[in-house]
């Protein structure tokens, strides 16, 4: 099959602990990409295995290695890639075997003819365990529900994108979850196409039941920064206001039993109990708002990235 386009494809791969799937997975992208111009950038997030080793012996001249300085996550290890990528399109995927290279060139079809901003997966009989595909299934219904964008998988680390959508995605913290709504709300046009899906060949996941909580609060995150962040008032103000109105409310009740029907009420500590979960629920998660917002400004605003990159090093050899 001729390649669809000429343009410069980079390949990002975060990878952690992927020694054993590193040299297969080089050499499927290779197979899979043949006719093509195309850089693979593995990430290594301080893996305490061999895989830094492993992509230098491989002295393959298309590879390029970015070694992190510690272990920051794969949200920020893509971030890196896409960072160093030249080229018009970057591509993302897992370092697991599980996506396969070979749906590549039917996905790039899409971005070059058909002028999508994105292209992502949608895994097609899922290889993974119970304990894996729950908490994605919960992920992929509360997004939907929430945002109101109809994507079927978010979680499919195979994604082609163009490299003005991929430069202007700032990832932090564990956003790679939300990776499609960032692109989205930069105006991105988003195509959803099957994808094969392969068991891990080797190594363990690294995910588990308490990926629901962090999706949740991830994605609270992103509907306040969506809605609300020019005009923050417009939350905070309302939540105070209706305190205020219940508080109102509780003490005009509790004035009506005092003075006319002569009870006692200070006796009653299930009101001050639930007056105190709400008001330190809602102080608790207004701190984790501005606090995320305060990282945003630090970064952006000083043209700062929240990773550090020990070396570089392309064909096995420094660049």
């Amino acid at each position: 099959m001729n390649p669809v386009t000429t343009d410069l494809l980079s390949i990002v791969v975060p990878l952690f602990n992927e020694e054993d799937n590193v040299v297969l997975l080089t050499q499927k992208i290779h197979d899979s990409l043949i006719g093509y111009q195309y850089e693979i950038i593995y990430v290594d997030d301080f893996s305490k295995d061999r895989t830094r080793k492993t992509v230098k012996d491989m002295n393959d001249a298309k590879v390029h290695l970015i070694e992190l300085k510690k272990n920051y996550g794969q949200s920020l290890a893509l971030a890196a890639g896409i960072d160093y990528a030249n080229g018009e399109y970057i591509i993302t995927m897992d370092g697991d075997l599980q996506n396969d290279p070979s749906d590549i060139p039917d996905m790039l079809e899409f971005a070059v003819n058909d002028d999508y901003d994105v292209v992502t997966g949608i895994r097609q009989k899922r290889k993974d365990s119970f304990v894996k595909k729950i908490p994605s299934k919960i992920a992929n219904f509360l997004v939907r529900r929430v945002t109101k964008m109809d994507i079927k998988d978010n979680g499919c680390a195979l994604k082609v994108f163009t490299k003005d959508i991929a430069k202007e995605l700032n990832l932090y913290g564990e956003m790679h979850r939300f990776i499609n709504l960032l692109a989205y709300l930069e105006g991105a046009q988003i195509k959803q196409v099957p994808v094969k899906h392969h068991a891990r060949h080797a190594g363990v996941s690294k995910y588990g039941l308490e990926r629901v909580f962090k999706v949740v609060a991830d994605m609270m995150l992103l509907l306040f920064i969506r809605k609300y962040f020019q005009r923050p008032i417009h939350l905070f103000g309302i939540f105070g206001f209706l305190l205020i109105l219940i508080g109102i409310f509780i003490n005009i009740y509790l004035l009506f039993i005092k003075f006319y029907l002569g009870q006692d009420i200070g006796t009653r500590p299930l009101l001050i109990f639930g007056l105190m979960f709400i008001l330190a629920g809602i102080q608790l998660f207004t701190i984790g708002i501005v606090m995320e917002l305060l990282i945003r400004t630090y970064y952006e605003s000083q043209n700062k990235r929240p990773y550090r990159i020990k070396k570089v090093s392309v064909g096995g050899s420094i660049s």
